[in-house]
Parts: structure tokens; C-alpha cells; sequence
């Protein structure tokens, strides 16, 4: 192999490992968002699991516009339930979802229409914040849900799977119903 064409072999491979970064730092997974809601606007506030953020690195608060800009490009099918079924039937499937899931649940209020609970992250064992939020609007119920992790600047894409999961399996429990899965 000739000295020219071992340059021009290794410049491509040069410009194939820089597409591959590119293609890696505008990944959804490694965005600096660790806080995921499907309500961007007005996202459900953490309260009974305050106490357990103490000395968190992530604050409990929601960290703004410009995360929730982030969030609607990486994931844009993350948006709130809809189901026209009765608000007890919604809340007690989602209490019994998130407890399938293995959250630990460590409040649950059906007056409010407010879960929390922590989850566990399979590999590494972090712990991630998850509150649940329950509206009546009309003959529907609204279902928000909002993931946090405690540490770290990119979840690599947990919270919003950990959503998806929430939803998916909530809408199975209370399958027969027709979601409207817009806001």
C-alpha cells in the first residue's frame, strides 16, 4: 500500500470517528438532562420526598425552560395520559403499577391524585425521584408523571424510559379504555 493511499484510509477513518462523536454528544442519552416530566410547563413538585433529597446533588426543584426545550426534542412522545375512567380505577392502577415497577412508594394520597415513590436504577443502584400526579379534567383523567435523578448531569436516557414504562403499563392495566395521549 502506497503512503497516499494510507493517508486518505486513515483520514476517513478520522472523519467516520468524528461523525460517530457527533452522532454520540447529540444523542437524546447523553443530553445534561436528569429531570424528565411530562408536564413541562408546570411540572408535579416533590414533597414527601424531600426529607430523602437532603444532601442530594440534583435540587428537587424543576430545572427550567431551557431543560424543557431539551426534553421535547429528545423525547417527544413523552406526554401525559389520558383515559376516560373513573379517578378512583386510575389511581389505584397507578399505585399498583408503580409498585410492580418496584418503586418504593412513600406517599400516596388519593385525595390529591399524588404518588411518590423512589426507584432504583438496575446496575449502578442510583436512586431516582419519581412523583405521580393525577387531574380530573372532565370525563378523563390526566396523568403526569415526573423522574429525577439525585446525581449526575445526563440520566443516559433512565427517566424518560422509566416514564415510558410507567405509562405503557399503567394504560395495560387499565386497557379497554382509548388514551388520548395529547395535551
Amino acid at each position: 500500500m502506497s503512503k497516499r493511499n494510507a493517508y486518505v484510509i486513515l483520514l476517513l477513518l478520522v472523519l467516520v470517528a468524528l461523525s460517530g462523536v457527533e452522532f454520540v454528544r447529540e444523542s437524546p442519552m447523553f443530553l445534561r438532562i436528569h429531570d424528565i416530566s411530562t408536564d413541562t410547563e408546570h411540572p408535579p413538585d416533590f414533597e414527601a420526598l424531600l426529607p430523602l433529597r437532603v444532601g442530594a446533588r440534583n435540587p428537587a426543584g424543576y430545572p427550567g425552560k431551557k431543560v424543557a426545550a431539551l426534553q421535547k426534542q429528545a423525547y417527544p412522545d413523552l406526554e401525559p395520559l389520558k383515559v376516560a375512567v373513573p379517578f378512583p380505577a386510575v389511581f389505584q392502577a397507578a399505585l399498583d403499577t408503580a409498585r410492580e415497577l418496584g418503586w418504593e412508594v412513600v406517599s400516596h394520597d388519593p385525595g390529591r391524585g399524588r404518588i411518590e415513590a423512589v426507584a432504583t436504577t438496575r446496575w449502578l443502584r442510583f436512586k431516582d425521584d419519581v412523583v405521580v400526579r393525577l387531574e380530573r379534567q372532565g370525563e378523563q383523567v390526566r396523568v403526569d408523571v415526573r423522574s429525577k435523578s439525585r446525581v449526575g448531569q445526563s440520566d443516559l436516557g433512565e427517566n424518560a424510559r422509566r416514564i415510558r414504562r410507567f405509562l405503557n403499563a399503567l394504560h395495560k392495566r387499565i386497557a379497554g379504555t382509548s388514551p388520548d395521549r395529547s395535551k
